[in-house]
């Protein structure tokens, strides 16, 4: 005796013929005569009583119609009462930030996802966007906030923001108006190694341009450029996110690069190597934590409408 055997012997007795239990279930008529037959057999007596009309439970039939109805109740609850053990069981995702991020949004992130999502372990890592991109390809994060993603058969990918790009030096004495491409280029230029989202969006404006792009200075870290600006030994072209403070108290001045304007996209991604059960939530607290984060770049932080549920 088996549930499929069972299941074929419910519905023979709740339609109360053989052929129309067969279409039902979507089997052959003497398929399902076997399986009842089998059935018998393993209960070491018949259970239908056979007449013109079709066929009927006995006694025998009866008793066990009503265990039948009893075991897939018990199943039934059985599987809600997994599932709700899972639902509730501690859901750990990884989330790797870009260092601007970390700095600007990291910690409203990681305290709304404590708030909001009790059931999830959120954990957070730091490094530029190729090499999230990377650890996301390696299963060494589950989901991530970064620029400039091309999309991948790997990956499910949201666009956020677009972010401007300035041109970062120590405060002149003139007004602060915009650049052209062309003169920020000509600048004695620190900027992150190649693969960077910011050195790749720069390449690619000037590519588009006719322009060329000599980096003097190549620092993997935000903090080791900001001094080398404010030691006056170079300028950089940097999100105005990773100098917004210092460009407001007067350390550094960040101006717009017009002619053509250099932006990027940052996009959240999800590794498509496993499902997660919060991921729609998380996405929403992500989405609101960055609110802020937003507001206070003003224009300089472009937002972009989520995609259309598919």
């Amino acid at each position: 005796m088996n549930l499929r055997q069972l299941t074929y012997f419910v519905k023979v007795v709740e339609t109360g013929n053989m052929t129309r239990a067969a279409a039902e279930l979507f089997i052959a008529q003497p398929a399902l005569g076997m399986q009842i037959r089998q059935l018998e057999e393993s209960v070491g007596t018949t259970l239908f009583k056979r007449h013109s009309r079709g066929v009927e439970p006995n006694a025998a039939g009866l008793l066990l119609y009503e265990r039948a109805l009893a075991i897939f109740r018990l199943v039934d609850e059985t599987r809600r009462d997994i599932g709700a053990m899972e639902a509730d069981a501690p859901e750990a995702i990884r989330l790797g930030l870009t260092p601007s991020l970390m700095l600007k949004a990291g910690s409203e992130i990681a305290v709304n996802a404590a708030e909001q999502l009790p059931s999830v372990v959120l954990s957070m890592a730091e490094e530029m966007s190729h090499v999230l991109l990377q650890m996301l390809m390696r299963g060494e994060l589950d989901v991530a906030l970064a620029y400039d993603v091309a999309d991948s058969p790997a990956i499910t990918r949201a666009p956020l923001f677009q972010d401007d790009l300035v041109l970062v030096t120590l405060p002149l004495a003139s007004a602060i108006t915009p650049v052209s491409l062309a003169d920020a280029l000509d600048e004695q230029l620190v900027m992150p190694e190649k693969g960077d989202s910011v050195r790749e969006a720069v390449c690619r404006a000037a590519a588009d341009a006719g322009l060329e792009v000599n980096v003097r200075y190549q620092v993997r870290s935000i903090a080791a450029m900001k001094t080398l600006i404010q030691k006056g030994v170079a300028a950089g072209i940097l999100p105005y996110a990773t100098v917004a403070e210092e460009a407001s108290t007067g350390r550094l001045q960040a101006r717009a690069i017009r002619a053509p304007a250099v932006r990027r996209t940052l996009y959240l991604v999800w590794s498509r190597r496993q499902a997660f059960r919060n991921e729609l939530a998380l996405s929403a607290v992500i989405r609101q934590s960055l609110t802020g984060f937003a507001q206070a770049l003003g224009p300089r932080l472009l937002p972009m409408d989520p995609p259309a549920p598919s």
